[in-house]
């Protein structure tokens, strides 16, 4: 019988190595990108056309290979990284399995150009599918240079699954991020198409952050530093009112090396318990420094996946470090027995604008006003006019201070129907959140941000298949500065957002003016809504399969509704239930959510029989 167990060749072999190393153009970045920084490389420069399809190129300055060394590293498993087994457990490199370049060459074209410092004429190397097309020497810089492309040319089936251009930006420009946080020492740049989108110059971690998300962010930045016998964790986390609705923001690295790791994630959050707005997160970019021989970062071919011998005592320690961070900083609530809490916003208010030390008033003549226009105000709502009129304290201190029983507005909800009864189709508000109406059935019970939110999405939608949109010009527009990764997001979806009705220009690089903004949004913060629009889409587009439109109209909607039902009028609320039950669909919110329930007078009737 013929045998049939064989060896395959190494270009097939190349091939299914590549599926695990090389997933998309991130990948082939990802890859290149370390192992210029294995090389000592002091400047690094990325080059992406067609977000990788057509060309990805690296160039550095870092030690460049000699003409056996370039032949070798397209071989599977060469690598100049470790030696022996034992090595394995004590990896400093980024690189070290031997299997890149050979993946990357059996899916692509590559040419290679590398120079030695103390060699007069470096090598030019080109392959295709894993076969040497030539070799031969070059005149050319120290370092090496290798360009990468048509990437998955002779794999369709892999080219077809490959997502959109800004799709795939965004993962080379995540890519970027993470090797050019890892290693702020090294000046980085990268150029999309023949238009710069980063060109970072060397220095410390917190300029880099700055260069890679705006200057925004140096003003939220925390420094992080804690170090035991066993572990030094340091780095950067952003203070709780930064928070993002959505993830990306969060970046551990472990000798260097950027990893996924939801443990350690969840030490942070809980460091943050109490001052998040629930599903948000927080900014942070930790490092964690440890022996290797603790950590196993062989797990998975990418190496964002590792192991350590004990993941508890890591988790204490950054949970200490980064709840010693906010403490520290105060931002974490603390207790001051010198202070009084009643009358620390009067003693803040007393400090002079340039920074001097507080008046003094020993007869505590802003308190003896206080009490006498106390005296005069009959009710709360003539206090909270005096206090809002002199800015003494805010709504929600008053709210604390007055006694429960003269919490009385004017509302419907006061008032006592003739005859005892409910006036029929009269609606009634519950604690500004929720309306009651009386039916035929019972009583239905809508919840006014859930409604809200249906009603807008419809009306979006309806928008969006118009050829122009109404919008309200802003009085004071307002200047919005964007990443790279977000900038090119808000081109791909800017015919979709001013059909919505904002109405904005390019100014500079990555920055947009806000000129104008939908209706119903005119008397609200420009610059926070279109923020907030654009994390809100960002998370649907992460968590849901739906499309652009649907996900324009659905984040708009909650954003927009989360903000107005604060402030919604009694008449508002009344006009709200009409508006809802002329929607096509007004059961659920597009999340899928119920937006009313019908309480049957048969269910109420059984809660009070025996």
């Amino acid at each position: 019988m013929e045998d049939i167990v064989y060896l395959l060749p190494d270009s097939i072999a190349n091939q299914i190595a590549a599926g695990e190393v090389v997933q998309r153009p991130a990948s082939v970045v990802k890859e290149l990108l370390e192992n210029s920084i294995d090389a000592g490389a002091s400047q690094i420069k990325l080059v992406v056309k067609d977000a990788g399809r057509t060309l990805i190129q690296v160039i550095d300055d870092g030690k460049g290979m000699s003409v056996t060394d370039a032949r070798m590293s397209f071989e599977r498993h060469a690598t100049s990284k470790i030696r022996t087994a034992e090595d394995l457990f004590k990896i400093r490199t980024m690189g070290f399995r031997g299997e890149a370049l050979a993946s990357i060459a059996a899916v692509a074209q590559v040419e290679m150009r590398t120079k030695r410092r103390e060699d007069e004429l470096g090598t030019i190397l080109q392959v295709e599918s894993s076969e040497i097309k030539k070799q031969e020497p070059l005149a050319t810089k120290d370092g090496t240079s290798i360009s990468v492309k048509n990437l998955f040319y002779n794999v369709p089936a892999r080219r077809n699954f490959l997502k959109s251009n800004p799709v795939e930006l965004r993962h080379i420009s995540d890519e970027f991020h993470r090797v050019a946080l890892a290693n702020p020492e090294v000046a980085m740049s990268m150029t999309n198409n023949d238009l710069e989108m980063y060109q970072l110059e060397s220095g410390k971690l917190s300029k880099r952050i700055v260069q890679l998300f705006g200057k925004n962010y140096q003003q939220q930045l925390i420094p992080c530093d804690e170090e035991t016998p066993h572990v030094k964790v340091t780095g950067y986390v952003g203070k709780p009112e930064f928070a993002k609705k959505t993830r990306g923001e969060q970046f551990f690295f472990v000798n260097g090396r950027y990893i996924r790791n939801n443990y350690l994630n969840h030490a942070v959050s809980t460091a943050f318990q109490g001052l998040l707005k629930e599903d948000y997160f927080p900014f942070y970019v930790l490092f964690v420094e440890m022996d290797p021989l603790h950590v196993d970062i062989n797990v998975h071919p990418t190496k964002t996946e590792v192991k350590f011998d004990d993941d508890r005592m890591l988790y204490g320690v950054i949970n200490s470090a980064v709840r010693q961070s906010l403490g520290s900083f105060n931002v974490t609530p603390s207790l001051d027995f010198s202070t009084d809490v009643n009358f620390e916003q009067f003693t803040s208010s007393t400090i002079r604008p340039g920074g001097g030390s507080s008046i003094k008033d020993n007869q505590y003549a802003q308190f003896k006003n206080i009490d006498s226009e106390r005296d005069k105000a009959k009710n709360w709502e003539s206090l909270y006019d005096f206090a809002k009129r002199e800015d003494i304290v805010s709504p929600e201190q008053m709210e604390r201070e007055m006694p429960e029983e003269t919490m009385t507005f004017a509302s419907s909800m006061h008032e006592q129907p003739d005859q005892g009864e409910l006036i029929p189709s009269k609606t009634y508000r519950l604690h500004g959140k929720y309306l009651i109406r009386q039916v035929k059935s019972g009583m239905t019970i809508i919840d006014e941000r859930a409604a809200f939110e249906r009603i807008l999405f419809e009306r979006y939608q309806t928008k969006l298949t118009r050829d122009a949109s109404g919008s309200q010009s802003s009085l004071f527009p307002q200047q919005i500065s964007l990443n790279p990764s977000d900038y090119s997001l808000v081109m791909e979806i800017k015919p979709e957002i001013q059909k919505l009705g904002f109405e904005f220009e390019e100014m500079g690089q990555h920055m947009i003016v806000i000129q104008g903004v939908p209706a119903e949004l005119s008397n609200c913060n420009e610059k926070e809504i279109f923020e907030e629009l654009l994390e809100q889409f960002k998370f649907n587009k992460k968590e849901l399969g739906i499309n652009q439109k649907e996900n324009l109209c659905r984040s708009l909607a909650k954003r927009t509704a989360a903000i107005k039902c604060k402030s919604l009028g009694d008449q508002e609320a009344e006009q709200l239930i009409d508006q809802l039950f002329a929607c096509k669909q007004p059961n659920y919110t597009p999340d899928g959510n119920p937006t009313y329930k019908l309480i049957s007078l048969d269910k109420i009737k059984s809660w009070f029989s025996s």
